[in-house]
């Protein structure tokens, strides 16, 4: 997410911060490889040519030409000017004064919507809400398939119609059962098409008539750059929006429609899609986007993250074994499935300042921990609790176990070790080195 941009802008400004004394002319030089770097990152031309033109007219003042530390007065107000690029703040979700809260999906096919749908209603029930997902893209008999089993993977109803229904006269029938059922948010999951048509957008400006949705939020493919931002203006335009979800956002490392859309619809992004899993579902808060396109991190994120997977009372649990010198296999495995609960692990290192700009070329693999758990769900309880009595026998019987080999469970046992070690230096305040899977 946003790598390329990051690294152009990294080097740019580390130019700036290397000097004392800062000219006029360096920072409009500085501006100039800016404005590449957000064209280069398929930023709107218009949206780059407002953005440098602000951030000029602030940075080439005398207050912070003349600063101590004019670099860094630079970079905070590219910061600045990105958060407000970005919306300025966080935009929620209106919920209805009497329930249930509409939310009408849109988007063309293929921009994930009804992934999207799911992993809504998902972080509507964490919230302690009761949603209910409406299948209304009745063209598609998948689609309607889809909902249902991510309805069922979520523990959240799903209000499912028959192929070729009319999802006008559908609507009705779902609010009915909405309130039968006491749910107070009504997700509708409507029909995409592979491009902006009339009949699409006739058949979803009925719907809108008929349900009079609370919020109508375009789903869009943070990959497809400028593409997003026209199909954004094009559902703008026809029925008012009052926000945007970017899914993909983990696979774009340009971050092109995110740094463009807002501008150009004057509409916010309210979530963004950081992965497949369910749970992978963001708000959009733009000064933490504008951190870490900055590479300062995004240390509130991680601790929310972490509040959310971590529990208070095995935490506690784990901090008294690490105190006795106890820590096992167990534990490791209890720690890495608390760890994937977070995210991807490198999205995860990424929000640490600092630290995604150290990991920079370093490939970090999700899949070793795949490896890590499969080992150790191959022991016994006895042997993930005392790795001393691992001898030749029993780790042939683990490799088969887990379709790896003795080698790979050596491995294992040594960087166990190198944990143990690190987490004695935490436990007396001492410098850490990480120890590292290597699968």
């Amino acid at each position: 997410m946003f790598e390329s941009l990051s690294d152009r802008l990294d080097g740019i400004f580390k130019k700036l911060k290397g000097r004392g004394l800062l000219k006029e002319e360096d920072v409009i030089a500085a501006l100039k490889e800016v404005r590449m770097a957000l064209l280069e990152a398929d930023v709107n031309f218009k949206v780059v040519k407002d953005f440098v033109e602000k951030v000029r007219e602030r940075a080439v003042g005398k207050e912070v030409i003349e600063s101590i530390t004019p670099g860094q007065q630079v970079v905070k107000i590219v910061h600045d000017g990105l958060c407000e690029l970005m919306g300025g703040g966080q935009s929620k979700i209106r919920l209805a004064p009497n329930p249930p809260t509409v939310i009408m999906l849109v988007g063309l096919h293929g921009c994930g919507k009804t992934t999207t749908a799911a992993k809504l209603a998902n972080n509507f029930k964490k919230d302690g809400r009761r949603p209910m997902l409406v299948a209304l893209d009745t063209g598609r008999p998948a689609a309607i398939d889809q909902l249902k089993a991510l309805g069922t993977q979520i523990d959240v109803p799903v209000h499912a119609t028959r192929p070729g229904d009319n999802p006008v006269t559908i609507y009705p029938e779902a609010l009915k059962k909405a309130n039968l059922e006491g749910r107070d948010v009504l997700i509708l999951d409507t029909a995409g098409r592979l491009h902006i048509d009339e009949q699409l957008m006739d058949e979803l400006e009925d719907l809108k008539r008929e349900s009079k949705p609370d919020e109508i939020l375009l789903v869009a493919d943070a990959m497809t750059g400028q593409d997003a931002v026209n199909i954004a203006k094009s559902f703008n335009d026809k029925l008012d929006l009052q926000g945007v979800i970017l899914t993909k956002m983990d696979g774009d490392a340009r971050g092109g429609a995110a740094l463009s859309i807002v501008h150009v619809t004057d509409k916010p992004i309210k979530f963004i899609g950081v992965g497949e899993k369910i749970d992978f579902l963001e708000p959009f808060h733009p000064e933490r986007m504008a951190s870490r396109i900055l590479g300062m991190g995004d240390v509130v994120t991680l601790v929310e993250k972490a509040q959310e997977a971590v529990n208070l009372e095995e935490a506690l649990k784990l901090e008294d074994k690490i105190k006795k010198d106890r820590f096992t296999f167990e534990d490791l495995v209890n720690q890495i499935k608390q760890i994937k609960k977070m995210g991807p692990l490198e999205n995860i290192l990424g929000m640490i300042p600092g630290l995604g700009k150290q990991l920079k070329g370093v490939n970090i693999d999700d899949r070793a921990f795949v490896k890590v758990e499969a080992i150790i769900n191959s022991m016994t309880m006895q042997e993930r609790k005392n790795y001393v009595i691992l001898n030749g026998s029993r780790k042939k019987r683990i490799a088969t176990g887990s379709g790896t080999t003795v080698a790979d469970i050596n491995r294992l046992v040594k960087q166990h070790l190198a944990m143990k070690k690190m987490l004695k230096k935490l436990k007396r305040g001492k410098g850490l080195r990480m120890p590292q899977f290597n699968f």
